[in-house]
């Protein structure tokens, strides 16, 4: 009963040491930075809103994050931080932008800014002025 009580312990403490050498590190979170903005020499109208988004490229109305928020001038400067296990590498992610005025969307993105799958995660969003 000794000699069995003794292998149990040496076989605890083996298996304890084992354990504590492995070290599991989370994956870095996906960042992705940029800044929204507009060719048009125009100031924006008081009380102007944006709306910036990371959306799947492929599935219309997919919002991956989104940031809202009161703006006076463009560019906006923007930053997207998102756990890694969120980001599927078989989606073509892209960034979006709108500006509102009065509930009116004043100017928004035509073409796609891709992000994150390609590579890139730094971007330059283009809106354009919506015509009425």
């Amino acid at each position: 009963m000794l000699v069995m009580f003794k292998r149990a312990v040496i076989l605890l403490v083996c298996v304890m040491s084992l354990s504590a050498c492995v070290t599991v590190e989370p994956e870095p979170p996906i960042i992705i930075n940029g800044a929204a903005g507009y060719l048009e020499k125009i100031n924006l109208p008081q009380g102007s809103k944006i709306t910036i988004a990371i959306i799947d490229l492929d599935t219309p109305g997919v919002i991956i994050a989104q940031k809202n928020f009161d703006i006076a001038r463009a560019p906006v400067p923007f930053k997207f931080i998102l756990p890694a296990d969120t980001i599927d590498e078989d989606i073509n992610y892209g960034a979006v932008a709108m500006i509102l005025h009065e509930g009116r969307v004043i100017f928004q993105t035509y073409d796609r800014f891709p992000v994150i799958n390609n590579g890139k995660f730094t971007t330059e969003v283009l809106m354009k002025a919506v015509r009425q």
